[in-house]
């Protein structure tokens, strides 16, 4: 599997939003000039699997196999884009993270559940994909999005992970042609610590963004929520702005208590987003680009 460089990895299981996350895949791909990889990981309980015979799983692993490369047919025809097919065995959310790091993807493209009617819901494979993988994943959870990526948003707070991902927000802006729109939210304009510290975090940060040559436009919104959460200002605030396509979020600020799930903020920010959003792991030194 090695030799598969310079790729995006796309887990398809054939359902609605697996296909949805690979037309979504296209633009990206295009850009950085990368080759996409199909994965398909069948999980069958042991029990199961043993009631069958060896050449009853081949034939239907030769199954799965014909209609990939079926389908990498269409992505070369649709959008003249190499793709490549691989059919596995084993837990899915750990093959997609494995083959990922295998193949050094530099993203994982998924669906946040099966069909947009579950569209409420992180699925458990997605889930422990974004708490888990090396690369950042960016999550589809509707139909429809804008061909390309106009402004990115980045939710910043007084975490120090928060500032990961503002190189990220650079690099992705770079690629598309996009700005970046930085926001936070006060919950009270009587503690005046709070609102200088992100006042001045936030003029740092669209300094620094400006100085990388990206636009950017930085914001502090008071909160009309009950709750002390980001997450409501941030999706009010990208459906005001209307031409939000990308969000950028970290998602292990809140593991300390609970290893083997994303956060509640972080699940709730991506469950009901209506655009894309990529999910980054912080990283305790430095960066990794994707250039």
């Amino acid at each position: 599997m090695s030799e598969i460089a310079n790729n995006i990895l796309v887990p398809v299981d054939f359902q609605e939003m697996s296909l949805i996350a690979l037309k979504q895949s296209y633009n990206l791909a295009k850009l950085l000039n990368h080759s996409i990889v199909m994965l398909y990981v069948s999980e069958e309980p042991g029990i199961i699997k043993g009631l069958f015979s060896v050449d009853d799983f081949e034939k239907r692993r030769g199954v799965i196999q014909k209609k990939l490369e079926e389908l990498a047919g269409e992505v070369k025809n649709e959008a003249g884009i190499p793709a490549k097919v691989m059919v596995l065995e084993g837990r899915i959310h750990e093959e997609i993270v494995k083959t990922a790091e295998i193949l050094q993807s530099k993203f994982i493209i998924m669906g946040t559940n099966s069909t947009l009617a579950d569209k409420k819901m992180l699925g458990a494979n997605t889930s422990r994909v974004i708490r888990s993988a090396g690369c950042p994943v960016i999550t589809i959870n509707s139909e429809h999005h804008y061909d390309g990526c106009r402004s990115i948003l980045l939710p910043l707070d007084l975490t120090q992970e928060t500032r990961q991902k503002v190189t990220w927000g650079i690099e992705m802006a770079k690629l598309f042609g996009a700005r970046v729109k930085v926001m936070s939210a006060l919950w009270s304009k009587n503690n005046e610590l709070i609102y200088t510290q992100l006042v001045r975090q936030l003029k740092q940060v669209s300094d620094f963004i400006e100085a990388a040559g990206v636009e950017c436009k930085a914001e502090l919104v008071e909160s009309t929520a009950v709750e002390k959460s980001l997450v409501p200002n941030v999706l009010r605030y990208a459906n005001e702005q209307d031409d939000v396509d990308l969000i950028i979020i970290m998602t292990q600020q809140e593991l300390a208590i609970v290893d083997f799930f994303v956060s509640s903020n972080a699940q709730e920010l991506i469950r009901n987003a209506n655009v894309p959003v990529m999910s980054i792991i912080p990283k305790e030194l430095g960066f990794t680009t994707i250039m």
